[in-house]
């Protein structure tokens, strides 16, 4: 009876012993396959630890009975990449409509967006208050980053910006948003004079800022690129600084020979692929990102196609919002039936370079222009979109993955966080019902959302939508 009383006793204690060796994590992910979206490999037979925000390190298989989970995540047959990012959204529309702004942020993350770029508009007070209240864990969103104000010239179109005309202004602007701790410097072509867009890119280098912006019709490509500007916004730059006239353009309208509406043609005219890849070239040795933004484009360009009256997603859009849509509507509403053929050429045009850009060694990141003004572009959804129109203007569905997980935090020096599963990076993670690899779309086919270590599974990602449609009836 004693010698099985202490057998008893050395396994209990055995048990204890096994147990206490074991690794505690809050989340375990197991049997899914891990997509490798740097070279497009798939890892099977692994398991993925995270404790809470961070992820602890990917493991075989067969190392399951050293974990003790507070929450199992069972993958079998689902498909594994980090988080999301999308990289040009707006905050914006007056202080009216900062709540209509704020409740944008479950849309994002219903649909696997871990990480968004700010580039500019009228709210960034709000927006500086959100980007530290998100990474305090007071506000449910995704990682924030933001420009702050952006730059622009004397007399700009738009609300909110700092205006700059001398270098002592810039210096004492960019002084300001160093203050604000602004994760980039946002300048655009409104109004801005040649001289003073090109002190700002080396003054903003000279302090460690990255930047991004439109590029004015004054200045070429190789000018700004060569100076240090960080991502260009846009296609239609891209298309200018592919014209054998770019440079005889750019300085035209510098001297006021030339006005912006009278070059465009011009440029179109004299297009030439050659001239494009070698100034595309010299953008990727300089480390110019570009942002297609091709979302925003082809919306506008094909409205006299698709109104989007009949999108079902307009009920997780306040009223407000939409209210804002207006204006770009009513812009291209005038136009007759030569200027829409002119969009659709030109977007066209400027999506089909998206493979000479890739080509030519540049680096595209993926950004969608969600927000006010841009109608039908949608919070959330708009990314996906967006990387159906990557694919469908010739880059590989990897290619297009790529472009929303890898660039967002190479551009922000933030690849020590982010753009990887692997030990000590965020715990962003998308699990995906279907393959993206194969099929872009699969983006969309979202099981869970792991969120710098919060899962939302498809019950929870389903509530986000519920209570966004609720705010934005309200």
């Amino acid at each position: 009876m004693r010698t099985l009383l202490l057998t008893a006793i050395f396994s209990l204690g055995l048990t204890a012993t096994l147990i206490a060796q074991k690794q505690n994590v809050d989340v375990l992910i197991k049997s899914g396959n891990l997509i490798d979206v740097r070279t497009g490999n798939m890892l099977t037979k692994k398991i993925i630890a995270t404790r809470g925000k961070t992820i602890v390190g990917v493991f075989d298989e067969s190392q399951l009975k050293n974990f003790q989970a507070k929450t199992i995540v069972d993958a079998t047959g689902k498909f594994i990449i980090p988080g999301l990012w999308d990289m040009h959204v707006h905050f914006g529309g007056g202080d009216t409509l900062i709540e209509e702004n704020k409740n944008l942020f479950p849309l994002y993350i219903a649909h696997g967006i871990t990480g968004i770029r700010d580039a500019a508009a009228d709210l960034s007070t709000s927006v500086l208050k959100w980007r530290d209240q998100i990474s305090r864990g007071e506000l449910a969103g995704p990682t924030l980053f933001t420009s702050g104000p952006k730059l622009e010239g004397y007399k700009s179109t738009w609300i909110g910006d700092i205006e700059v005309s001398t270098p002592a202004e810039v210096d004492k602007m960019l002084d300001s948003l160093q203050g604000l701790k602004v994760d980039f410097v946002k300048i655009t072509d409104n109004a801005i004079k040649p001289d003073i867009y090109l002190y700002i890119l080396q003054e903003a280098k000279k302090r460690g800022m990255k930047t991004s912006g439109h590029v004015p019709f004054a200045l070429t490509m190789d000018e700004v690129s060569s100076a240090g500007l960080g991502s260009v916004e846009h296609m239609s730059y891209v298309f200018k600084a592919g014209s054998t006239r770019d440079k005889e353009v750019a300085n035209k309208v510098r001297t006021g020979q030339l006005t912006t509406r009278v070059a465009s043609p011009m440029i179109a005219q004299s297009f030439d692929e050659a001239t494009a890849l070698a100034v595309y070239q010299r953008m990727a040795k300089n480390g110019t990102f570009v942002v297609p933004t091709l979302n925003i484009s082809r919306t506008v360009a094909y409205l006299d196609q698709d109104n989007h009256q009949n999108d079902t997603y307009l009920q997780y859009i306040g009223q407000g919002l939409k209210n804002t849509y207006a204006w770009r509507v009513n812009r291209v509403a005038k136009d007759g039936p030569e200027a829409i053929a002119e969009r659709h050429a030109v977007y066209e045009k400027s999506a089909s370079l998206l493979p000479l850009l890739h080509k030519a060694g540049v680096t595209i990141m993926a950004g969608t222009d969600a927000g006010f003004l841009n109608s039908y572009v949608y919070p959330g959804l708009g990314l996906h979109h967006e990387l159906g129109y990557f694919v469908k203007a010739g880059l590989t569905p990897l290619q297009a993955l790529q472009s929303a997980i890898i660039p967002g935090p190479l551009f922000l020096g933030k690849t020590a966080l982010f753009g990887d599963i692997a030990p000590g990076k965020s715990a962003d993670i998308v699990l995906l019902d279907r393959n993206p690899i194969q099929d872009i779309t699969a983006t969309q086919a979202i099981h869970t959302v792991i969120l710098r270590g919060t899962v939302y599974n498809r019950k929870a990602l389903d509530g986000l939508l519920a209570e966004a449609k609720k705010k934005a009836r309200k």
